[in-house]
């Protein structure tokens, strides 16, 4: 699965004209599920949505060189997350998320869960959510709606969470490097050179007497 948290003072669900939703201060989850998610995904991704540390520490925290823009991971910027602040999460339905654009300008959706299987892992992962939290503060969009969604992003921040990350194909993942350069002595004193010339020799030379007098 692959989901956008935005960390809100406000946000809201209106779907024709008439309000669904609404949350105050939280985080608004925009998830997507792909043809090869299963329930563990959703798991993962639930307990992931609420223990993101995403809200400064009031009460004081380590100070570091970047606290004025929060950017690193030590400082109170990132101390707390929904459940300690007491914050409310709203859910929202969002396969757009995994829409490629390789070629032209058309996003391709191919890269996401067909409807049935979309909306009953989706409708799993708010459930669980739901489960791991208080219920009443965890509120929902409305499946495969064209919604009006109104937030008031805190920050910024915005964060993307994706359960099963791509692999990066053509990058040498160090392993095999690493076997090579950093080998064992014991077993380089004990290999052989392929080329005999690359053996240090020692040649003696006989002079005669006559040379020597």
């Amino acid at each position: 699965m692959k989901a956008v948290l935005q960390r809100v003072s406000s946000a809201s669900v209106t779907v024709d004209k008439q309000l669904v939703s609404s949350i105050g201060r939280g985080i608004l989850v925009f998830a997507a599920v792909g043809p090869d998610d299963t329930p563990k995904e959703a798991d993962s991704l639930a307990a992931k949505v609420l223990k993101l540390k995403m809200w400064p520490d009031d009460s004081g925290g380590t100070v570091c060189a970047h606290q004025e823009h929060g950017r690193c991971g030590r400082c109170k910027m990132w101390k707390k997350n929904v459940q300690e602040i007491q914050g409310e999460v709203l859910c929202v339905s969002q396969f757009t998320l995994l829409a490629q654009i390789k070629k032209g300008n058309k996003p391709d959706f191919r890269g996401a869960a067909d409807a049935n299987k979309a909306r009953e892992l989706y409708d799993y992962f708010y459930s669980k959510v739901r489960d791991l939290y208080i219920p009443d503060r965890v509120k929902n969009g409305v499946f495969q709606a064209m919604m009006e969604v109104g937030l008031v992003n805190d920050g910024p921040v915005t964060l993307e969470i994706e359960t099963n990350p791509p692999e990066k194909h053509g990058q040498d993942t160090g392993s095999e490097a690493n076997s090579e350069r950093w080998k064992d002595p014991k077993d380089l004193n004990q290999e052989e050179p392929s080329n005999p010339r690359d053996q240090n020799q020692q040649i003696e030379f006989q002079l005669p007497s006559s040379l020597l007098d």
